[in-house]
């Protein structure tokens, strides 16, 4: 097996955690990391002399990782507003690139990004653990199967209550702060997004056209700095810009329709709300609902008493048609983040690189799921007008084989 060797660019919670990831897969070997942190850098030092057992390049200078020539792939974990921008000078350096998720600034840095990968040719992938999530790919599956039909109509989200997680940006050294005061916009689309797009063949022989966002008031952190949870009593008063809601409506070239809600900065549990509706079922993630019409009447599925769901949590009963490492996943695979979604995107990423073969996320989707953000914004900040979606693909989408993240059983 071909030893990949491996460079981290950021060393914050997600970058150490990909690292972490990244060296318990067979044949990679990590050279060089760097951050600005030297509490970060001797973090990484202390776990990679656990695993590895030597000493690897420390860099506080990203452009300097890139010139060494050690270095064959770089992984991107820097904040927000770097990933772009470091993914295309990876690039022009030859390395082929992994780039964490986020959301762009303005579109012609996606235009860049695409520009840049098609000059160069260097292999990119997108980090959207959220793709390998075992409900995602078992509705994926049961598509690809023909057991839902027709998909009109999905629906994602990421609830999550971060506000003391913004509020610590100064004290964590966290970028979600600065965002936070002075962008309004559905600033973390990917983990919602991600699914939907491979899900819809998206860039595909299907692509988004059109997106229109919607913000609430911003009140959610103004409230929570007042209170005892806040880690930062400096911004307590302060005013922020990013809404404590905002719901996007896309639409799609083959007819079906998308919504996404960000909810980030009131009370809440972690839902990512994946929904799929169609012709033939629905899929519902929060329940763990797999409500297929050739199964089961549907109307058997509401209780009119108690006006409850009474079969949920069903998903198990279609796992033979999860990919096979979904079925016998360990324990320490688990362990190796987010439940094991982290472990097989970064293992499908090496076995691209080993077999030289197209990326599962490519850069025509982190293109396309990027530039959500910035249109939001500019749809936000419009009074919610509609706004056009480019085609990154400029016209390939239509020709475009599909591209799973993993191959499905095919037995059925």
């Amino acid at each position: 097996m071909k030893t990949i060797k491996l460079g981290v660019i950021g060393l914050g919670g997600r970058g150490r955690s990909l690292l972490n990831t990244s060296i318990s897969c067979d044949g990679v070997e990590l050279i060089a990391v760097c951050d600005n942190y030297q509490d970060r850098i001797q973090m990484a030092l202390d776990m990679v002399k656990e695993k590895q057992g030597q000493d690897i390049k420390v860099y506080k200078d990203y452009k300097k990782l890139l010139c060494d020539k050690n270095v064959e792939v770089v992984i991107i974990a820097s904040s927000w507003d770097e990933h772009i921008r470091m993914a295309i000078e990876s690039m022009k350096a030859g390395k082929i690139t992994a780039m964490e998720v986020g959301g762009a600034y303005d579109i012609e840095e996606c235009w860049e990004l695409v520009r840049t990968y098609e000059e160069t040719g260097t292999p990119i992938m997108m980090l959207e653990n959220c793709c390998y999530n075992k409900f995602e790919l078992l509705v994926t599956a049961l598509h690809r199967a023909n057991k839902l039909g027709e998909v009109v109509h999905c629906h994602g989200a990421y609830r999550h209550d971060l506000r003391k997680e913004v509020l610590g940006g100064k004290v964590n050294r966290h970028y979600r702060l600065d965002n936070y005061e002075k962008r309004c916009a559905e600033n973390y689309p990917t983990h919602e997004i991600g699914p939907i797009a491979k899900l819809l063949d998206i860039n595909r022989g299907n692509r988004m056209l059109t997106i229109a966002s919607f913000a609430s008031k911003a009140v959610g952190l103004e409230t929570f700095a007042k209170s005892e949870g806040n880690p930062d009593k400096t911004l307590i008063g302060k005013k922020f810009k990013q809404a404590d809601i905002v719901n996007t409506v896309i639409t799609c070239a083959n007819g079906e329709t998308i919504t996404l809600t960000l909810n980030t900065t009131l009370p809440t549990y972690y839902s990512r709300e994946f929904e799929v509706h169609s012709t033939k079922g629905l899929c519902r993630q929060e329940e763990n609902l797999i409500a297929l019409e050739e199964d089961l009447n549907l109307e058997e599925f509401w209780d009119p008493e108690k006006f409850v769901l009474k079969h949920i949590n069903n998903a198990e009963n279609y796992i033979d048609y999860l990919p096979s490492y979904w079925q016998g996943i360990t324990e320490e695979e688990k362990a190796l983040g987010h439940g094991g979604m982290d472990y097989y995107m970064l293992k499908n990423f090496f076995s691209a690189i080993r077999n030289n073969e197209e990326m599962p996320i490519d850069v025509y989707d982190a293109a396309a799921w990027y530039s959500i953000t910035a249109l939001s914004e500019q749809s936000i900040a419009s009074g919610g007008h509609v706004q056009a979606i480019p085609d990154f693909t400029r016209g390939k989408w239509i020709k475009r084989k599909r591209k799973d993240v993993i191959e499905f059983p095919n037995k059925f």
